[in-house]
């Protein structure tokens, strides 16, 4: 049985695994967590899922508990800008199509064509999205959709895996200010937090992990060793020799520029939302958190270089970006192709990392930390725990490939070579497939990827309606059927939405509403 871990590499990836197993088994393991002085948190994205609400849940965290420290706003989804052609944008909101008459609200949408607009007739979190509102009363209360709400599983530990409900947003926080966060939660509750550089690693003639020696602290040594080193793979990759299956032949983006933008947010409208705006050569994402706004343009280096993709981020956001310094990053995309080898897991960065497009970075972190407690080793069938954990962990970032892949052969912009191309790099024999299908019957749960990614088959129709590069034709059965029900959600859905922009406050009015109050909590 593995009673004591030693984590390499601190960061989102190493302090959620350290609280997460501190969480889940308290003084029964120790946890040794080292990480450099020298070396900064990449922090490509700060936007997540949805789902993100059961990994402070299961530490017991309500959002009021750390959501002002880590300077957070809330996403309701994301806003697709330029896509289909320049001045057009659509939403990706969480939130499940209704069903009529046992057919999806999204199929009679296709059929009856009320507007050009999938995502506003057929979703109420457009509206809030477009309107810039909160998702709560400043009361604390969740807008009326029977979502569950986060205060309920505070006291009911959850994972992914057992999610029946769509909730109804995620958030938007900084990465940096969450790991200093989750030291001090894993810190006062046993982590030993070791400052340090490791030099090397020591592997006997199994091929397990013995020990990891530092510059000024000597031998660390556990029974599992956990690699969040991001793209480095210090242990996985560069000690133990496991492969990088890359995916840059379908997903060809592989740099990013980022910079940090301080704004006065009382005085700059901000939606709950990400926003992933198309360019010439990829895609600039912009993510307002309380205080300053994250920004940074993900660009295939074969159609732009790194100073082409600089400026092109500067004029985007303005005199505001003038004297920031610029965080360039060479993306490793794909993923390390076992992540837990012998006594060394890879979390993070180290086993897999896709573009940023849909928040997908620390879910995958959590994905990962989850199952790592669910296949927890006890010393025997280890091997057959491994194969499953890795076929999981292998599963989930194919899968998020896939839908990400979709995301550039269903877009209808064509205006350069990157756009044009972008319909020519390879695509995964089971998407093609896939979309084939698709094109004649809306995705459903049984004709998308068949293995939890953490996407379901409303994401891919908000996608393939919104991009508008797909042939899709709707149900022929629909022409024969009573569309009175459908006509009166439709209706319903424009009133509900109408309701609640008028009723729920703003998105700032509600965040600087939850500073005050954790401000009169500490004083």
């Amino acid at each position: 049985m593995v009673k004591s871990v030693v984590i390499v590499g601190g960061g989102t990836a190493g302090w959620m695994t350290a609280s997460y197993l501190k969480a889940a088994f308290g003084d029964r393991i120790s946890v040794t967590l080292v990480e450099s002085k020298n070396v900064p948190t990449i922090g490509v994205g700060e936007a997540t899922f949805s789902t993100i609400r059961h990994f402070f849940a299961y530490l017991g965290l309500d959002e009021t508990d750390w959501m002002v420290d880590c300077h957070a706003t809330y996403k309701l989804g994301i806003r697709y800008e330029n896509w289909r052609a320049k001045g057009h944008y659509f939403y990706h909101p969480f939130e499940r199509a209704r069903v009529v008459e046992g057919v999806s609200l999204a199929d009679w949408w296709l059929y009856k064509r009320p507007s050009e607009d999938y995502d506003r007739d057929c979703s109420v979190i457009a509206a809030l999205c477009e309107a810039g509102r909160a998702p709560r009363s400043l009361e604390g209360n969740l807008f009326e959709q029977g979502f569950l709400d986060q205060e309920d599983e505070t006291s009911i530990r959850s994972t992914m895996a057992e999610q029946t409900t769509q909730f109804p947003y995620a958030y938007q926080f900084d990465t940096v200010l969450l790991a200093k966060f989750l030291t001090r939660y894993g810190t006062d509750r046993g982590v030993r937090h070791v400052l340090d550089d490791v030099v090397e690693a020591g592997v006997d003639e199994r091929g397990h992990i013995t020990h990891v020696r530092t510059k000024e602290s000597g031998d660390l040594s556990g029974d599992l060793y956990i690699d969040c080193t991001g793209f480095r793979g210090l242990l996985i990759n560069q000690r133990l020799g496991v492969p990088f299956l890359s995916y840059q032949d379908t997903l060809p983006n592989n740099s990013a520029v980022a910079l940090r933008v301080p704004l006065d947010m009382a005085n700059h409208e901000f939606g709950p939302y990400t926003k992933a705006t198309a360019q010439d050569a990829g895609w600039i994402w912009t993510i307002p958190l309380f205080g300053r706004i994250g920004t940074g343009y993900v660009y295939a280096s074969d159609y732009c270089t790194p100073e082409e993709a600089e400026r092109t981020l500067r004029e985007f956001v303005g005199p505001e970006a003038d004297d920031l310094a610029a965080n360039h990053i060479k993306m490793r995309v794909g993923r390390t192709e076992n992540s837990w080898v012998n006594n060394c897991v890879a979390i993070g960065l180290s086993s897999g990392f896709v573009e940023p497009l849909e928040s997908t970075g620390i879910f995958f972190i959590q994905n990962a930390i989850e199952q790592l407690v669910k296949h927890w080793p006890g010393g025997q069938d280890d091997d057959m725990l491994r194969k499953s954990y890795n076929r999981q962990v292998a599963n989930v970032m194919d899968g998020v490939r896939e839908f990400l892949v979709l995301h550039y052969v269903g877009a209808r912009r064509n205006d350069n070579d990157y756009w044009r191309d972008a319909k020519t790099h390879r695509v995964p024999d089971a998407l093609a497939e896939r979309i084939e299908q698709w094109q004649v019957k809306l995705p459903d749960e049984n004709t998308i990827f068949p293995h939890y990614h953490g996407f379901e088959s409303y994401s891919y129709i908000a996608m393939i309606l919104g991009l508008g590069g797909l042939q899709v034709r709707p149900q022929a059965g629909l022409a024969m059927m009573d569309d009175v029900a459908a006509n009166k959600e439709l209706r319903l859905i424009r009133d509900e939405a109408k309701s609640l922009v008028e009723r729920l406050p703003s998105h700032y009015e509600y965040l600087a509403h939850l500073h005050a109050l954790r401000g009169t909590r500490s004083s």
